[in-house]
């Protein structure tokens, strides 16, 4: 567990930057001014650098690996603290919030690999999910103490964190999986061996290499992703995965809370007080998810998660076609206030967390950077659609109608999850790939000398499959 709190202890400070123009910007111009339009790009900025940091991360999470990456990472993220904590002109938070953009993506790229390739399988989902978490106290940490305390007062706390991480991470084990990618037997045992406390390692480390070793004999092109029938399988779930965390609303909530709000004429909490309170909602549920992911599985809390967000959503919805047809509100103005806190709780309970956790499990070693790289795409770009359409949407009819679309989302998304996504609990990344390829797992067949089974040739012995 330490090892993966070190690894991903550094999402706390992402999870302070892209929560930042919220409560900061509000407070900005006593410091550095600034234009509606510069308001505009500082948010946008930060995505941008993150789609700018694709290529790259491609390249970083297979050349110097998992580890060296997220040690990369963190130095990005100091050296754009730094600049923020100084500026005194907005150019300076122009080119930090671009640079965090950036290293944001390897991060959140190269943690959950690496979480994913040193974790025992009993306690994978729970650990994958700690990088999630961690965002999710930044963003807490950025709406408690931003709002009180002097511009300055941030950067100094998200610069302590990523110096932490810069600090002991070089310590940590680095993973098995891509020091036998690398040919690096020896020194994947030993870590592997740090990893579970234990001399004896022989079967695990056995299977690693098979695993890894069969992985790299699948070519590892661009264009596998689409033509080999799991990578296929995977592309589309996390596609589908990542535009339903959007198009249920997450990124309009988080930019648009105070707004929201204020169109229901909610005058319960102030606007400060209720971006801590569903920040804090957020940590709660994720956290509580984290720690039973591996007990219930994806399926249930991915389903379930999808339902109740969508009845929220309607909810709030509803509320704003009563609104909007002149109906009286006042008396139920409450309502706007528990269905978005109610949201927080059940979105992060399921579909705010396991799609992380599935990422880091679905693509096979040869064309895992790739696969995870374009999921993080799918995620910076569904982000900028989903904004982009509730504004407009906003603007040409009203609140109503793009929370009834988000609904409807999150409604198809637990269809989608019941029916198509294979429960991936208690299953090693290499049972996985024979489940995405519609396969059987060879260990599982240790009682046959030799048969056939949907058409496929399964010598137990030597553990050779060919197709029939």
């Amino acid at each position: 567990m330490l090892f993966s709190v070190l690894g991903t202890i550094g999402a706390i400070s992402d999870g302070m930057h892209y929560g930042w123009t919220a409560p900061v910007l509000q407070v900005l111009n006593n410091t550095i001014p600034i234009t509606d339009t510069d308001e505009t790009w500082l948010e946008s900025i930060y995505m941008c650098g993150g789609i700018a940091g694709l290529p790259v991360t491609i390249y970083l999470v297979d050349k110097i690996g998992r580890k060296n990456s997220i040690l990369l990472s963190a130095f990005i993220s100091l050296i754009s603290w730094i600049l923020i904590g100084i500026a005194d002109r907005v150019l300076y938070i122009y080119i930090a919030r671009f640079l965090v953009g950036l290293s944001g993506d390897v991060a959140f790229v190269a943690a959950p690999m690496y979480i994913a390739e040193i974790a025992d399988k009993k306690v994978r989902g729970f650990l994958a999910g700690f990088i999630y978490i961690m965002m999710l106290v930044g963003i807490l940490v950025i709406y408690a103490v931003a709002p009180f305390v002097d511009f300055y007062v941030p950067s100094i706390i998200g610069g302590i964190l990523v110096l932490i991480q810069l600090i002991t991470f070089p310590f940590m084990p680095d993973s098995p999986y891509y020091l036998i990618s690398k040919n690096k037997e020896e020194k994947a045992k030993v870590q592997l061996k740090k990893l579970r406390a234990c001399e004896n390692v022989e079967k695990e480390f056995s299977e690693i290499a098979t695993a890894v070793k069969r992985q790299k004999s699948e070519r590892g092109r661009p264009q596998d992703l689409v033509l080999s029938k799991s990578n296929r399988k995977a592309v589309v779930i996390m596609l589908v995965l990542n535009a339903a965390q959007h198009f249920s609303s997450i990124s309009v909530m988080l930019m648009n809370l105070h707004e929201i709000l204020s169109y229901a004429d909610s005058s319960y909490l102030s606007s400060e007080v209720s971006g801590i309170l569903f920040a804090s909602l957020m940590l709660i549920a994720a956290t509580v998810a984290d720690f039973i992911v591996d007990k219930f599985g994806r399926k249930i809390l991915l389903t379930t998660s999808s339902l109740l967000t969508g009845l929220s959503l309607l909810l709030l919805a509803i509320f704003f076609t009563l609104k909007n047809n002149g109906v009286y509100v006042d008396g139920i103005s409450w309502i706007p206030v528990v269905a978005v806190m109610v949201y927080a709780v059940v979105f992060k309970f399921g579909l705010g967390i396991i799609p992380i956790v599935m990422t880091a499990e679905l693509f096979p070693a040869k064309v895992k950077a790739m696969g995870m790289t374009i999921a993080d795409f799918f995620y910076v770009i569904f982000a900028l659609i989903s904004v982009e359409l509730y504004h407009w949407l906003t603007k040409v009819f009203s609140h109503d109608v793009p929370f009834y679309i988000f609904a409807a989302s999150c409604f198809l998304t637990a269809l989608f999850a019941q029916f198509y996504i294979p429960e991936t609990k208690g299953k090693t990344l290499e049972e996985i790939q024979f489940m995405l390829k519609g396969e059987p797992y060879p260990h599982r067949l240790s009682n046959m000398k030799l048969d056939k089974i949907d058409g496929i040739d399964i010598d137990i012995k030597s553990r050779e499959i060919t197709s029939a």
